[in-house]
């Protein structure tokens, strides 16, 4: 393919990214400002649940500030729900340049980047938020009065949740650029120092407060899942042989 045939590819696969984040936006507005049919469950409601065992109550301190977060909520479930197609046309354009069984094996890791994505979103969730939320209730509660602006508060929980499911993604990936010949074992063991900077650095922009238990909260998963993406590339590594192009 020439340059301009690249071009033209890209141009057609970020059309189709657009319409799948056009599509799940519209689709999380549904689900944030009515009931999904049949139940109670609302995303608004369901993203101000942590706060129940506690005597606060979200405020709108502006008057667009609910129309605000309710486009803020949708457009980040919005991009979850195209999750699987901005990855198809990821893998979609760089597929080309892959043999037949590193094609096989990149869309069969489709799936897997779904199953972890929701997994270290609901860790972030049910067991990340709800201590930093504790913390933050708590601390100095005996004298300031914990009343928290509502577009804050949604913009702190997307945050958390959104980056944490990302992350879980890693293992997965570091599993396929191993077995395709781009990172090893031993390569990520040697620059074990600069990861642990490098996530220090995420934590610290992850974590909602500035104390170390919170930000330890957020590491310590995060040091986990390099952990487990070296041992992978131990693992799965395999050379790449160049690929010939005298024929």
């Amino acid at each position: 393919m020439t340059l301009m045939e690249h071009l033209i590819e890209l141009r057609v696969r970020l059309m189709w990214v657009v319409a799948a984040l056009a599509v799940g936006t519209f689709i999380g507005l549904f689900l944030t400002i009515s009931d999904f049919p049949g139940t109670e469950f609302n995303l608004l409601k369901f993203i101000v649940s942590p706060l129940s065992d506690y005597d606060t109550k979200l405020q709108a301190l502006g008057p667009t500030d609910t129309i605000f977060i309710t486009f803020k909520i949708a457009f980040t479930a919005g991009t979850v729900l195209a999750i699987p197609v901005i990855a198809f046309q990821i893998m979609g354009f760089i597929a080309p340049g892959l043999y037949p069984n590193e094609k096989r094996i990149l869309y069969l890791s489709l799936p897997g980047l779904l199953v972890l994505f929701t997994i270290g979103a609901a860790f972030a969730f049910f067991v990340m938020l709800p201590v930093a939320i504790g913390f933050l209730q708590n601390f100095q509660g005996d004298v300031v009065a914990q009343q928290w602006a509502i577009d804050e508060y949604v913009v702190l929980v997307t945050r958390i949740v959104f980056w944490i499911g990302v992350s879980f993604e890693t293992p997965l990936v570091v599993s396929f650029l191993a077995r395709i010949g781009m990172v090893s074992g031993p390569g990520m063991r040697r620059v074990w120092r600069q990861a642990i900077v490098v996530i220090s650095i995420v934590a610290a922009l992850i974590t909602p407060t500035i104390d170390p238990i919170n930000m330890a909260v957020v590491m310590a998963p995060l040091l986990i899942i390099y952990a487990i993406s070296v041992g992978l590339a131990y693992l799965i590594y395999r050379p790449r042989e160049p690929r010939d192009f005298s024929d």
